[in-house]
């Protein structure tokens, strides 16, 4: 097993590409601890981590608040005594209305979310692993920090800082054997998309899924599972010496020598 003993901690794990990743991690070995604000949901999960016959911690964190993050991290060392890898994968779209008609309040809630999550669990967890001498942490950016679909500036610019602060991260935390990467997910058929398509029929969903899918060079849309295998070579040893690495994953996005394909069908 890929993953075996090891402790992963994985925020946003409730549904979704969190769920998958966490159910991939404990089919490899690895203990799971789920942080997201939903409870119920991230229950559900931990149920079927349990199926794989490995251990599992759910825990309810609101994580824009920085002490229910340090809480959090606390639950997960008391439980299992170390914290082996961490995935930041909580993020997504808030308000995001054109920028002359942005608040402030919009501005700043997409980067707690997108970015200022990522730097609090950070701040928590690397002491641990710094102790240790071992880590992996994976940060989820998005293919709009690089090539944005869509006019979405205060979501756009926070996932491009997450590029960034991987960067940094990398190079401070290379001494200590703890690598950093960063995932840049494509359109993929996942809970992030829940809201802007809650009211289309199931077949109307089908079809917005497969015009998205249409749009990348490989002709389909990402599922949660093509992400969480990604997410598993960079928490394991195959990936041992890569480390500040920007990984695409979205079926050949971006695409440099087209245009930025858009994300919504025409009406």
């Amino acid at each position: 097993m890929l993953l075996s003993d090891r402790v992963a901690l994985i925020t946003g794990g409730a549904r979704g590409m969190g769920r998958s990743m966490a159910i991939k991690f404990a089919e490899e070995g690895c203990s799971v601890a789920v942080a997201d604000i939903s409870i119920k949901e991230a229950n559900d999960t931990i149920a079927e981590v349990s199926k794989t016959g490995k251990e599992g911690l759910a825990i309810q964190c609101d994580v824009t608040d920085g002490n229910q993050i340090r809480d959090t991290v606390d639950k997960v060392i008391k439980k299992f005594g170390k914290i082996d890898i961490l995935v930041n994968n909580v993020g997504g779209i808030t308000a995001s209305p054109p920028i002359e008609d942005m608040s402030e309040e919009d501005w700043d809630r997409a980067f707690a979310l997108n970015l200022k999550s990522h730097f609090l669990f950070s701040k928590y967890v690397v002491p641990h692993m710094k102790k240790r001498k071992y880590g992996k942490i994976i940060n989820f950016s998005s293919i709009g920090a690089v090539q944005p679909p869509a006019h979405a500036i205060n979501y756009n610019t926070a996932k491009a800082g997450v590029i960034g602060f991987t960067l940094d991260l990398a190079t401070a935390l290379a001494p200590f054997n703890i690598n950093v990467n960063v995932i840049l997910p494509g359109p993929a058929r996942t809970s992030f998309y829940d809201k802007s398509i809650a009211s289309m029929p199931e077949a109307e969903k089908d079809k917005f899924f497969s015009f998205l899918g249409n749009k990348t060079p490989m002709q389909r849309i990402g599922t949660p599972e093509d992400l969480a295998g990604a997410a598993l070579f960079l928490a394991s040893e195959l990936s041992a010496w890569i480390t500040g690495e920007t990984l695409h994953v979205a079926g050949g996005l971006p695409s440099l020598l087209a245009p930025a394909p858009p994300m919504m069908p025409p009406k």
